[in-house]
């Protein structure tokens, strides 16, 4: 039986919107403005006055995607945009692709802190506002043609090698080839379309209108990077990128746009408010490893974590590993398994469910909390157990998240 305490750090919304591809519904929507659609829509989906939110804790990987690129204080001015009063005090902060799942490990610390009994936690990306960069000219000769440098491609770390070609060595010393890559890869659109017309990913998106041109709006309710029609073949036929010998533009996911938001209560809070509880935070791990080894990061961390929370895998109902690229679910699931092919079997079959990065897609610093939320209302449908969510990023260093539905 488990023991509920007034103290829990507990879970009453969560929603995000929908995820789009490079180039595509949203990559003209102000940064602010996008961030601000789901930290509005958090409180006002279960009517809570924004003014209650103790703080508000924001992943920001690359802030040259707002109008003011210096120092610009992403989550202040989403916050205001998003109706918040000026005193909600909050922070925006750099983890790449942790950051929002990192966030609600920070809500969880100030909330068993005694500092605050509520936050928001999320993040947002938009690669579509991303500008090009003109360095070297403020203080050098400009009468020579420049270069204008485009900072997404290739994705990657400047003092470091491509993470794609770091992923694949890695990946290649754990026996996984590009046949195990790209079945993953479709096996994720696979189970993103059967949840999607199961109607699963209503609870957690919400339907952006988006202003065209001429004629009524756009409402965009589905993730863009879904390819229905993937297949083996088609992803066969896709060459590697950035030098590496397996790694290709279908096992990994696209660079998208994209916000999410989760209210996080302490559970008396929530009673106050007569809020419904949807699910209470059993804990939170964030490690980081050798900058070349990000695919073993969340299999490490989830170890970590089930021995710090007394559970086992055989607790856990349901699983995500986000797909940075699908060498991090191979590699970890790994790692989980210990050599044992029954447990990774076990595992194989409890992970992303309803697909995950490569079919959803992966705006990097809000994707951790999207983690959450979607396992979240995964365990309410199936009535109840624990979940653990993990994520990599941030040159090898790897988040996860375990909650319980009661």
């Amino acid at each position: 039986m488990v023991t509920k305490n007034k103290d829990d750090v507990v879970i009453v919304s969560a929603l995000r919107t929908p995820f789009g591809k490079y180039g595509g519904s949203l990559r003209d929507v102000d940064y602010y403005d996008l961030g601000a659609i789901p930290m509005r829509e958090v409180v006002k989906r279960v009517k809570v006055d924004p003014g209650i939110v103790g703080h508000i804790f924001w992943g920001v990987g690359d802030t040259s995607e707002c109008k003011d690129p210096f120092t610009p204080c992403a989550a202040r001015q989403t916050l205001l945009k998003a109706g918040y009063p000026p005193t909600v005090p909050s922070i925006s902060f750099d983890m790449a692709c942790v950051s929002a799942m990192h966030a609600i490990k920070l809500a969880v610390m100030h909330i068993k802190a005694g500092e605050i009994d509520a936050a928001v936690c999320g993040g947002c990306t938009s690669f579509g506002q991303e500008p090009f960069i003109l360095r070297g000219v403020r203080f050098g000769d400009t009468k020579f043609a420049q270069t204008l440098e485009d900072p997404v491609f290739p994705m990657t770390t400047k003092d470091f090698p491509p993470v794609s070609v770091e992923s694949d060595l890695v990946a290649t010393e754990y026996g996984i080839s590009r046949e195990e890559m790209d079945e993953w890869a479709l096996r994720s659109h696979m189970n993103y379309g059967a949840a999607w017309n199961a109607g699963k990913f209503k609870d957690e998106i919400f339907p952006v209108s988006i202003p065209q041109g001429k004629g009524e709006p756009k409402i965009l309710n589905i993730d863009e990077q879904y390819r229905a029609d993937s297949s083996i073949e088609k992803l066969s036929k896709l060459k590697p990128i950035y030098g590496s010998k397996a790694i290709t533009a279908g096992n990994a996911p696209g660079m998208n746009d994209g916000a999410t938001a989760i209210l996080l209560m302490r559970r008396s809070k929530a009673e106050e408010l007569k809020l419904e509880v949807l699910a209470t935070v059993v804990g939170c791990k964030h490690i980081a490893i050798r900058t070349s080894r990000m695919p073993e990061g969340p299999g490490f961390a989830m170890q970590k974590l089930l021995k710090e929370c007394n559970l086992t895998l055989n607790d856990i109902s349901c699983m995500e590993i986000n797909e940075a690229f699908a060498a991090v679910p191979l590699v970890s699931m790994r790692i989980l398994a210990e050599n044992d092919k029954t447990k990774y079997k076990s595992i194989y079959d409890r992970m992303n469910l309803n697909g995950s990065a490569i079919a959803i897609g992966h705006p990097n610093t809000a994707s951790g909390a999207r983690v959450v939320m979607n396992l979240m209302y995964e365990l309410r449908r199936r009535g109840g157990g624990y979940a653990m969510g993990g994520i990599c990023g941030g040159l090898s260093q790897a988040n996860t998240t375990i909650i319980r539905v009661d």
